[in-house]
C-alpha cells in the first residue's frame, strides 16, 4: 500500500526531557508578526531575537527550534488564549511561544514525493514549510532535499519502519523519517 501525502510537521520522537513538556522552552513572537506558525513548524531567530516561521533555507544562523504552541492576550476575547498554533493576528502585545530546541531532540517527519532510503541516514536535509491546517493548528512541513552543507537544519538519523504496514513505513514517496537537529542555535558554534 502506498504512503499518503499528508505532512504533519515535526513531531517529537525522543529527547532528554520528560512528559508533559519534554524540552519546551519559552521564546517570543513579535506583536507585529502576521505570519501564522503551526504546531511542528521549524522556527528561526530574526535579527531582533524574536522567532519567525522557518523558510527552509540552510541559513548559517541556524534554526531556533520546533514550534509547539503559544499563549497571547486576545484582543477580541479580552483574555489569555493558549493555542497550539499562532494564527498571526488577534493579539495585544508580544506572543509567548513554546519551542523544542534541545540539541538532542529527535523528530518524526514525512518525506517528499522522492522518499528516502537507508542511504540517507547521517545526511543533512532541508525542509519545506508546506501549508498548515488552520482548523487543527498542525503544520504542513516536510523534509525535502538531502544536502552535504554543514548548515543543513536537520540530519536524518533513521527511517520509521514500525509497526509494519502503518502509514509512512513503506519505502518510497512520502515515507516517514527520524531527524535530529544539525544546525540549531543551541548547538551552533559559529563565532565562538
Amino acid at each position: 500500500m502506498a504512503n499518503t501525502n499528508a505532512p504533519f510537521g515535526f513531531r517529537q520522537y525522543s529527547g532528554n526531557g520528560s512528559a508533559p513538556t519534554y524540552e519546551q522552552v519559552a521564546a517570543t513572537i513579535v506583536s507585529t508578526n502576521t505570519t501564522p506558525i503551526f504546531y511542528g513548524d521549524p522556527v528561526e531567530p530574526d535579527a531582533d531575537g524574536y522567532i519567525v516561521q522557518g523558510d527552509g533555507t540552510t541559513a548559517a544562523a541556524g534554526i531556533a527550534g520546533v514550534f509547539v504552541g503559544c499563549k497571547y492576550l486576545n484582543t477580541s476575547m479580552k483574555r489569555t488564549v493558549w493555542s497550539n498554533y499562532w494564527p498571526g493576528s488577534g493579539n495585544t502585545g508580544d506572543v509567548e511561544a513554546y519551542i523544542v530546541n534541545d540539541p538532542n531532540a529527535k523528530f518524526v517527519v514525512q518525506s517528499d514525493a522522492t522518499g528516502l532510503t537507508q542511504a540517507a541516514i547521517n545526511s543533512g536535509i532541508g525542509y519545506t514549510i508546506g501549508t498548515g491546517n488552520t482548523s487543527t493548528g498542525i503544520s504542513g512541513a516536510y523534509v525535502s532535499t538531502l544536502t552535504t552543507a554543514t548548515t543543513a537544519p536537520f540530519r536524518v538519523v533513521g527511517l520509521v519502519t514500525a509497526p509494519p504496514g502503518a502509514p509512512g513505513t513503506e519505502s518510497g514517496a512520502y515515507n516517514q523519517v527520524i531527524v535530529a537537529f544539525n544546525n540549531v542555535t543551541t548547538r551552533n558554534l559559529t563565532g565562538i
